[in-house]
């Protein structure tokens, strides 16, 4: 059986198909507390929460760095690292669901975390509450950061091809007509 090599898209998709399949079944299955926790609670777990997504941001960019020359390890990286700050925010939106108009469900939680990442807002779902502001704020501002990352990766990898083109030519096949 030969194995997929770690630079292969193939290999991309099945960790990105992968990634989402955990992140969904951790996030609709993780049991969460029904009654409401103290405040001062809920801010030293949103602090928990966000300083391991700042860790995760480290790893992934060292990673980055030291795979600079391998474009499926820095996709591999940045979808490693929004999926995972996806799901903590729909988290929290949910925990907070009090504070939002139109957030009923976990999945009506995802879906603005979605919504916040792709900067699309609706207006169906917002924050009503400061609390929740702010945490709207702060997925934006790594939003931003994560986007940042993916223009830069799709920049360095058309400029790298580019780059090979412009060095062995055009591609030229051999067919016997």
């Amino acid at each position: 059986m030969r194995r997929l090599p770690h630079d292969s898209p193939w290999w991309t998709l099945i960790l990105t198909v992968a990634s989402t399949t955990a992140c969904l079944t951790v996030y609709y299955g993780v049991p969460l507390p029904t009654d409401e926790a103290p405040e001062v609670v809920q801010v030293v777990v949103f602090a928990v929460g966000l300083a391991l997504l700042c860790a995760l941001l480290v790893v992934q960019v060292r990673r980055q760095l030291r795979a600079w020359g391998t474009p499926s390890v820095r996709v591999q990286s940045v979808m490693g690292l929004l999926l995972p700050v996806v799901t903590f925010f729909a988290l929290a939106y949910y925990l907070m669901a009090d504070q939002f108009v139109g957030i009923e469900n976990r999945t009506d939680a995802l879906y603005f975390a979605v919504v916040t990442l792709g900067t699309v807002g609706y207006g169906d779902v917002h924050p009503v509450g400061e609390a929740a502001k702010i945490v709207a704020m702060v997925q934006i501002v790594l939003d931003l950061v994560v986007v940042g990352v993916l223009v830069s990766i799709a920049t360095s990898r058309a400029r790298a091809r580019a780059e090979h083109r412009h060095e062995h030519g055009p591609r030229t096949e051999n067919r016997a007509d």
